[in-house]
């Protein structure tokens, strides 16, 4: 398994693509629609949405679309959007409420689990019993399955599969509702499970490339299966077609040169799914590698040509705004105030890893008790995180910290394998408001350097307001400015500018962090009265 992990590693570029596209043929998907390509319809620009969602499963459910991405060693994990248009996509839950694979996940042995975790999985709802299913392999080792009777959850851990890795794997049920699992790198392989998905009743290599190919997606469409998968090194999707879900595949390069990203620098679009709208008409959505912001979502008309396989409609390059159905629905903005009011945290905020819950409530407002006495951010509990919003987003957050103890650190942070944050220090004399950076990991992803101090100040208020200005458009500055404010309407810069690491390895973009940890003793707190993301210039 872990001579797969080399290889994939070192063959993972930022040129890879998928897919697909249109033609004259009118072809009916499962559920007996034709694409017939008239209907009310809205123009998309590119990319879809600006945020960190990498290894797209998208499908459709009646007239909703969802869309399911990794989160490695964020928890919850695997988040839901839901869509009625495919450009307006809002945040409705998670399939894994909690990372219960090893004690890394809560950091609590003194180990972390960065870029492990979810990676591509696959989420499916199934009609015979109203069921929503997501299954996925952790850690080259185990794969589990989870249920939920609505995508918005609860979500129950249902089956753990020891020792079976379906690695990338996709997940369809056939025509006799009978759930088939695709899996694997270059010897693509299917695993036929019970009807209750809690067991294998057979395995078989269904085809094998001359090249490294993996993410498969999976799916069930007028008589034939087809699974997707992409060589990331030779930059390019390939599909394969059989009539039986276990033998026969038959298949072959779908674009021989990837078009370039929509989004100025990004990598060229891959590794993504396809699905067709109410009307017939069908699409393929793909990622960018775009860093430091992450793998954001591009769309795609496809079509089926002659020999029924999925092509681009344009294959020498990617359209820079595709046509999709009018929107049928209101959704939450991804721009706005949360102020935590209620019991829950929304379903767009995800934990460094699994939470200590004893450490935080929200109740109008949100408090952050201290969980980890530690002097590095990276080995912190319950830093909680918001994907970063582009091309250039401002993201501030007023904070009580009348609580803190001396020893203790709380702020916003710029959250990656190169952090940097803006934050209060407590000391038994005072508090003083800061810019600390240069926090780094090294290759096995737990800390290199905690940082340094770069400026501080003394506050004689116990409530200030944070501020980060991050600028995420690829091949751009890649840098992001810390202020404050004690009135929440002038903001003081503090400190340099910070220098985003660019790099893909990490996989996951920046995030916004907002952090509370001791160094000396376990006791203080902050409130966090509220959290404000908007659009910057």
């Amino acid at each position: 398994m872990m001579s797969r992990l080399t290889l994939w590693l070192t063959l993972l570029t930022y040129a890879e693509i998928i897919v697909v596209a249109l033609g004259s043929l009118i072809l009916h998907d499962t559920r007996g629609h034709s694409s017939v390509n008239k209907r009310a319809s809205s123009t998309v620009s590119q990319p879809v949405i600006w945020q960190d969602l990498a290894d797209i499963e998208i499908i459709r459910v009646n007239d909703t679309f969802y869309y399911s991405a990794s989160t490695m060693a964020y928890s919850p994990g695997a988040p839901i959007l839901r869509s009625t248009d495919l450009q307006n996509w809002e945040y409705i839950g998670h399939s894994v409420p909690s990372l219960d694979f090893g004690s890394s996940y809560n950091m609590t042995d003194g180990n972390t689990a960065y870029v492990k975790g979810i990676w591509a999985s696959s989420l499916k709802y199934r009609p015979s019993n109203g069921q929503w299913y997501w299954i996925g392999c952790i850690e080259f080792a185990n794969t589990y399955v989870y249920t939920a009777s609505s995508p918005t959850g609860p979500w129950i851990k249902h089956a753990t599969f020891e020792g079976t890795c379906y690695y990338d794997c996709g997940l369809v049920f056939d025509e006799h509702d009978t759930p088939q699992v695709a899996y694997g790198s270059t010897n693509i392989q299917v695993a036929t499970l019970s009807s209750d998905l809690t067991s294998q009743v057979s395995n078989t290599v269904v085809y094998t490339y001359d090249k490294y190919v993996e993410g498969s997606r999976f799916y069930y469409i007028n008589g034939y299966y087809y699974i997707l998968g992409v060589a990331p090194g030779a930059a390019v999707e390939y599909v394969i077609k059989s009539s039986s879900p276990t033998e026969g595949y038959t298949g072959g390069n779908i674009v021989a040169n990837a078009p370039s990203c929509p989004v100025s620098n990004g990598g060229a679009p891959h590794q993504g799914g396809i699905v067709d709208d109410p009307q017939g008409n069908w699409y393929y959505m793909a990622f960018c590698d775009a860093y430091p912001g992450g793998r954001i979502p591009v769309l795609a008309s496809i079509t089926f040509d002659d020999d029924d396989f999925p092509v681009l409609s344009d294959v020498n390059s990617w359209p820079s705004t595709v046509e999709v159905p009018l929107d049928q629905d209101v959704l939450s903005s991804p721009t706005g105030t949360d102020k935590f009011s209620g019991a829950s945290l929304g379903p767009q905020w995800e934990w460094n890893h699994n939470p200590d819950e004893t450490a935080f409530d929200v109740n109008d407002g949100l408090t952050l008790r201290a969980a980890t006495v530690t002097d590095s951010l990276y080995q912190a509990r319950n830093t909680l995180t918001h994907r970063i919003l582009g091309p250039v987003s401002v993201a501030t957050i007023e904070i009580d910290f009348s609580d803190l103890q001396s020893g203790d650190r709380a702020g916003l942070a710029m959250f990656r394998d190169v952090s940097g944050w803006i934050g209060i220090i407590k000391t038994d004399k005072s508090a003083q408001i800061s810019v600390w950076k240069n926090i780094t990991m090294n290759s096995a992803w737990t800390t290199n350097s905690i940082g340094a101090l770069e400026t501080s100040k003394d506050i004689s208020e116990t409530s200030v307001f944070l501020r980060a200005s991050a600028d995420i458009r690829p091949g751009g500055d890649a840098t992001a400015q810390f202020s404050y404010s004690t009135d929440g309407s002038s903001f003081t810069d503090l400190g340099t500018t910070f220098a985003m690491n660019t790099t893909w390895e990490f996989f996951m973009g920046y995030r916004f962090g907002i952090f509370n940890f001791a160094t000396e003793s376990l006791g203080g707190s902050v409130n966090i009265n509220s959290f404000d993301l908007a659009l910057g210039a």
